[in-house]
């Protein structure tokens, strides 16, 4: 399948970043929220098929040598055809001095070992909603 990535984030519609990100189960906001966080962000890529947008993620970083990847998500429909791969694959190409982490869904960490990503050990995190993180799998 043909994608076409971008980077910038006018003209976007968070509507549909919105509904992506509900439709696959991850975390959702407002749309205005995403738009904000997207815009915040140090790398965005969004993925494009027959200027359908089909997918995103985002990272944010100091630049210099860390970076938390976010929000990566394809469209059900074009799921498992490489369009995920190719999000991941620009930001590390764009963040290539820095170590990268991520949130993995449950179920999901095998595909970003093929990616050159390991479990950690160490991960800590302090949600502000804790028993729905623990409830999804997220933490114990």
């Amino acid at each position: 399948m043909e994608i076409e990535l971008s980077f910038d984030t006018s003209g976007i519609n968070w509507d549909i970043i919105a509904s992506t990100l509900k439709n696959v189960g991850m975390a959702h906001y407002p749309p205005e929220l995403h738009k904000r966080a997207f815009e915040a962000s140090h790398t965005t890529v969004f993925a494009w098929h027959n200027g359908q947008l089909i997918g995103f993620g985002r990272a944010i970083s100091d630049g210099v040598y860390q970076a938390a990847v976010y929000d990566v998500a394809v469209s059900p429909e074009h799921q498992g055809r490489g369009v995920g791969s190719a999000i991941i694959k620009t930001i590390q190409t764009r963040l290539s001095h820095c170590n990268l982490i991520l949130y993995a869904s449950p179920g999901k960490e095998g595909f970003y070992t093929t990616l050159d990503f390991r479990k950690m050990k160490t991960g800590m995190a302090h949600f502000k909603n804790r028993d729905a993180m623990a409830a999804k799998g997220f933490t114990e």
